[in-house]
């Protein structure tokens, strides 16, 4: 899995206002709206993919291509909303950012064993350690985006490393849903750096 969220050499000082101030109006509403139907489908398709590669070890490439678009708007979404990067965020399954990306291959065969075991046991082994440390890395998120909103406001520049770690964040979370949606077969990583290879 490859994300990305580019560090601007400035930020719109204008769109962080309208971002903090109406943002939930007229970014959340519209996105959140179209995202819950989305979501909804999405919830469909991971249970169908759950017993179609329990019994195939295949991953239905049509099913696998509607996963990653969907994870790319929630991306967009998340960026925008946490300042992370300007411009309004593209709407729909098919929208692009040249600012966001993420990249997510489809596996060629998908381990059964492990889609049993994330299917019974994947709240135990994989949600609750995760959400316990990604609670921690969240509030140290949730307080560099703080003092990133007073900078970018009175400088128009993003600390290169606050925008590094709350990237961060973001990748990790979606490692985690690439991994609980069977999307990858590896057990995420603790930690918000990039995949190598």
């Amino acid at each position: 899995m490859k994300l990305s969220v580019t560090h601007q050499e400035t930020y719109s000082r204008g769109e962080l206002l309208l971002r903090s101030f109406l943002g939930v109006i007229y970014i959340g509403i519209p996105h959140g709206f179209l995202l819950a139907f989305i979501g909804l489908w999405s919830g469909v398709l991971l249970f169908l993919t759950f017993w179609i590669t329990l019994f195939t070890g295949n991953y239905p490439e049509g099913m696998f291509n509607f996963q990653v678009r969907t994870l790319r708007w929630q991306l967009r979404l998340s960026a925008a909303l946490g300042n992370l990067a300007d411009g309004y965020p593209a709407l729909g399954l098919d929208g692009v950012s040249e600012k966001v990306t993420l990249e997510i291959e489809r596996p060629a065969s998908v381990n059964r064993g492990s889609v049993l075991l994330r299917g019974l046991l994947g709240v135990i082994y994989v949600l609750i350690p995760h959400g316990f440390a990604l609670a921690f890395r969240s509030i140290g998120t949730s307080v560099l985006s703080f003092l990133a909103w007073f900078v970018v406001l009175f400088t128009g520049k993003y600390p290169e490393r606050w925008h590094a770690f709350n990237v961060g964040t973001l990748r990790w979370t979606m490692r985690l849903s690439a991994y609980i949606f069977l999307m990858i077969d590896q057990y995420p990583r603790f930690s918000g750096t990039e995949d190598a290879d």
